[in-house]
């Protein structure tokens, strides 16, 4: 049942779309997300647990994606607890095989795919500059981090257009904007791809009913960054350029990526999303 308050009757054609100046309000609370089949990648634990019990929460059916079979049947079993649907299924992102099968199981066992968060990724400690960084931790990083992006995309969009449109999400970092404090040539480059590759594939599709949007957090709490910034003095080297005066939390970063998952950001591609407590925007740090 709906209230509907109409600010114009007049109608706007828009191609072959057609769409009326209304607001419709719920007089029941329904999710951000219902009715949509979301996937996301690196779906077990950080930023990518939060997103799939968050998701979940606001309506989404979630294929929780990850190469941690443990971790991401308990964020499964987390969700189905509080009354969602979810799937886990075991896949490593820079594999064409897995990624294809991915997608498939998502359709197989939802019955279409809405919404793909590719959100996967690394960050090896021994990423430095250019001269310490060996061919091997470059390799590994770019497969992961922009390959495993391009892979989702490559298998995910053609799952996306069956379901007549969707969204992808793709993480990127605040790094792909501005140099890092600390070196990480690897993990920066990687981003910086992913930044050219959302854009492009937005221009792509972007009259096929498919949206591409770059998620750019700043740094976070997570065991990730835990890992990488291993001392007090290269967790100092970051916390002291950061206007709020701390990292964010993975929770923060999927409340951002379930706007860009919702239908409202219908207008939003092409988009870098900076959700990175000022962090790119600040010139002095104040005290």
């Amino acid at each position: 049942m709906f209230k509907v308050l109409f600010n114009s009757k007049k109608i706007q054609s828009v191609g072959h779309q057609t769409f009326l100046n209304f607001r419709a309000y719920s007089t029941t609370k329904k999710g951000r997300l219902d009715g949509k089949v979301a996937l996301i990648t690196g779906g077990a634990d950080g930023v990518g647990k939060e997103s799939s019990l968050l998701f979940a929460k606001e309506g989404a059916k979630v294929l929780v994606v990850d190469l941690n079979e443990i971790k991401g049947k308990e964020v499964v079993s987390q969700i189905k607890a509080n009354g969602g649907e979810a799937s886990f299924f075991r896949a490593d992102v820079s594999k064409a095989a897995d990624v294809k099968e991915m997608v498939e199981a998502a359709e197989k066992t939802f019955g279409k795919l809405n919404i793909l968060f590719n959100n996967a990724g690394i960050m090896i400690s021994e990423d430095d500059d250019s001269v310490n960084t060996t061919e091997e931790v470059w390799d590994k990083t770019m497969n992961v981090n922009l390959k495993g992006v391009f892979l989702g995309c490559k298998f995910g969009i053609p799952a996306l257009k069956r379901a007549g449109g969707g969204t992808i999400i793709n993480t990127a970092s605040f790094v792909a904007l501005m140099g890092a404090a600390t070196p990480q040539i690897a993990y920066t480059a990687s981003k910086g791809g992913v930044l050219a590759l959302t854009r492009e594939l937005a221009i792509i599709h972007a009259r096929q009913n498919i949206r591409v949007n770059a998620l750019c957090p700043g740094p976070l709490r997570t065991e990730l960054l835990d890992k990488f910034l291993n001392t007090d003095e290269k967790r100092n080297r970051r916390l002291v350029h950061l206007p709020m005066g701390r990292f964010g939390y993975a929770n923060e970063i999927a409340n951002g990526a379930l706007f860009l998952a919702s239908d409202e950001s219908s207008y939003v591609t092409a988009n870098t999303f900076l959700v990175d407590g000022g962090l790119t925007s600040s010139y002095v740090t104040p005290i």
